[in-house]
């Protein structure tokens, strides 16, 4: 489990991004996860039976967010939007936008809607909106190394989860970033998709998962910390099925509760976040979503 490919250059932040080191050993019992990502038509049928409002949908309080101005309390979500020309990398605030009126059923804000997306996967979804769909659903959001391991499909110590090469056979196997990030992605979009693209329209891997690399981030149940890896080291031996660590931190923001992320997004490049590497890890506070965060679930399997 694990990256030796994770480097100080990925995402553009020295010393914060070796976390997928060392690589080290776990063994998970058996599971079953599904197959996609969560779509909005799955989302829908969560919301119209149980009546549930994400966190997106929620007007923040003053006692959230004692510090802001009562009309900055408006419910809304994160966006990722293209920056006019290039830009310097070391600040992200350049093309993430708090935008009122985003939430899952208008991903981009209130302008965007979900015609003819009933595939795509469902976005700007917190982690608790996760977690209560997984309850409704009878099944549980999966440990990060329960995530790893169906992620790689059998296939230990590969960069990517269906092997080696980016693009085998001259083609992509996932949804990432073509063009100069953080501007127009790619005037070809050479993946098929210039941004999010609807479930399965690329070969799953040798499990039959499909998008476990690229397309949206996917939240684990695991609390993250940069040194967790260092930690089940040192303990020695294999580790099985384990949690995660008992309590965040994030040297990054180390008042803010994160758990992790997995599988990188169409947003993910080369020339910023390399995060579609099977091995490689993300993290998001508990409360945020965005357009390019969603999600799947899993099962104990039968005994």
């Amino acid at each position: 489990m694990g990256s030796d490919a994770s480097s100080d250059s990925m995402c553009g932040m020295p010393g914060l991004t070796r976390d997928a080191l060392p690589v080290h050993r776990v063994a998970v019992d058996g599971f079953w996860m599904d197959a996609t990502e969560v779509t909005n038509e799955q989302f829908e049928k969560f919301v119209s039976a149980t009546g549930y409002v994400t966190i997106a949908e929620r007007t923040p309080t003053q006692e959230e967010f004692p510090t802001a101005p009562p009309e900055n309390l408006v419910a809304g979500s994160t966006v990722f939007t293209p920056t006019p020309g290039p830009v310097p990398l070391n600040n992200y605030f350049q093309w993430w936008n708090y935008v009122p009126g985003a939430n899952w059923r208008h991903p981009t804000g209130p302008d965007s809607n979900l015609k003819n997306r009933e595939r795509y996967p469902v976005v700007q979804i917190a982690y608790p909106d996760a977690e209560a769909y997984a309850r409704w659903a009878g099944k549980r959001l999966p440990t990060e190394a329960e995530w790893e391991f169906a992620a790689r499909g059998g296939m230990a110590g590969q960069l990517y989860a269906w092997g080696q090469e980016l693009k085998p056979g001259g083609k992509f196997a996932a949804n990432i970033y073509e063009g100069r990030f953080p501007q127009q992605n790619g005037d070809t979009a050479e993946d098929g998709f210039a941004g999010i693209a609807p479930v399965a329209q690329y070969p799953p891997n040798a499990y039959g998962l499909f998008d476990v690399g690229g397309n949206v981030w996917e939240w684990c149940s695991d609390w993250y910390r940069p040194d967790y890896y260092a930690t089940l080291m040192m303990a020695g031996g294999v580790t099985r099925n384990p949690q995660g660590p008992d309590v965040p931190f994030d040297p990054a923001e180390p008042g803010e509760k994160k758990r992790v992320h997995r599988g990188g997004s169409f947003l993910c490049t080369d020339q910023y976040c390399t995060r579609y590497m099977v091995g490689t890890r993300g993290k998001g506070e508990v409360s945020t979503g965005s357009n390019h965060v969603g999600f799947r679930c899993v099962k104990p399997a039968p005994r």
